[in-house]
């Protein structure tokens, strides 16, 4: 079997593929990446060479490209997107072209090959913010920034090629990832390489913004359970189990650091900042038997851990990107 993966050199993408590639057996896929190779991308995230692995660089946006992937493939896992939302709100046409346009180049190329299962990765942004309570998989979407509006779009369009075509779609929507690896824009890595550096950290408004924390690997984990069991058409939901408020994440990074809240810089909030993203995975627990697996506190310190061990790793990818 010649599982497609989209987006497998960055953050996530690129965890996912190394869980497949970890399990060896007649029924192990064989995996193609795809991936563009922006700023977030690098090759060091992929094990070249490995005799079940491919890699091309190239756009999903490249209509010719992906069909020739897709005549080759029997199943799609698609993570690549522009993903970050500041970026989003500084210019939203990236987000458009990859988000919704690359998406939609895939599902027509699905669709005449025939491939499926077709397994859609979005996020919780797509429904906005919720003062109490959890979203369920119909809640209405509401998105707030350019960058989970142009997901939101791309998830009605995985689901309407689904409800037109019949094509094997499965939508994820996960909680805030974290882990080795991740981009040093976001949140946690940012926070921990400025620290590490004797940086300051940029925490916006008063710190009460809410998100809940899902290790990598249990976003993984909950990947494959809806690739391999999941039923066609259906929303899923990989949520972590951890809330925390941004000002609470902060003191747990500064501890795990060594530094001090003099360490902290307060900035003016994100426009259009939500305050709280809550998902109820119950689905996903209760059709699939998903459930996180990675304790937050340990999996944070092992977070810090990789940090500070792998400067080699993300100190060219700040250089480069400007993300200090």
């Amino acid at each position: 079997m010649n599982l497609l993966v989209t987006g497998a050199a960055g953050f996530v993408g690129s965890a996912y593929v190394r869980t497949l590639l970890a399990v060896g057996g007649p029924d192990a896929p064989h995996v193609t990446v795809v991936d563009k190779l922006t700023y977030a991308g690098t090759r060091g995230n992929l094990q070249l060479g490995h005799p079940r692995l491919d890699f091309v660089q190239g756009d999903i946006c490249d209509a010719g490209l992906v069909d020739k992937l897709m005549g080759e493939a029997d199943q799609v896992v698609h993570f690549a997107a522009e993903s970050h939302v500041d970026r989003s709100i500084l210019g939203a046409g990236d987000f458009v072209r990859t988000n919704v346009l690359g998406t939609q180049t895939l599902l027509d190329a699905a669709v005449r090959h025939g491939v499926g299962p077709f397994v859609h990765i979005s996020t919780d942004e797509v429904y906005g913010s919720l003062e109490s309570g959890s979203w369920r998989e119909d809640h209405p979407l509401q998105p707030s920034s350019p960058y989970s509006a142009s997901k939101a779009s791309s998830d009605l369009l995985a689901l309407a090629t689904h409800r037109t075509h019949g094509l094997d779609v499965r939508v994820t929507r996960c909680s805030n990832n974290y882990g080795p690896r991740q981009f040093p824009e976001k949140v946690i890595p940012l926070f921990v390489t400025n620290l590490l550096d004797g940086r300051k950290v940029p925490l916006y408004g008063d710190g009460r913004n809410v998100r809940d924390w899902l290790h990598v690997e249990d976003h993984c984990h909950g990947v494959e359970l809806v690739r391999t069991r999941g039923r066609p058409g259906e929303v899923y939901h990989i949520g972590g189990g951890t809330e925390l408020s941004n000002r609470e994440l902060t003191g747990l990074l500064l501890d795990a650091c060594g530094a001090d809240w003099d360490r902290v810089a307060y900035v003016e909030d994100r426009k259009g900042h939500d305050l709280r993203y809550c998902l109820d995975w119950s689905k996903a627990r209760d059709e699939l038997g998903y459930r996180p697996r990675r304790d937050f506190s340990t999996g944070l310190a092992d977070t810090v851990a990789w940090y500070r061990e792998n400067r080699a790793w993300w100190e060219p990818l700040k250089r480069r990107a400007g993300a200090a």
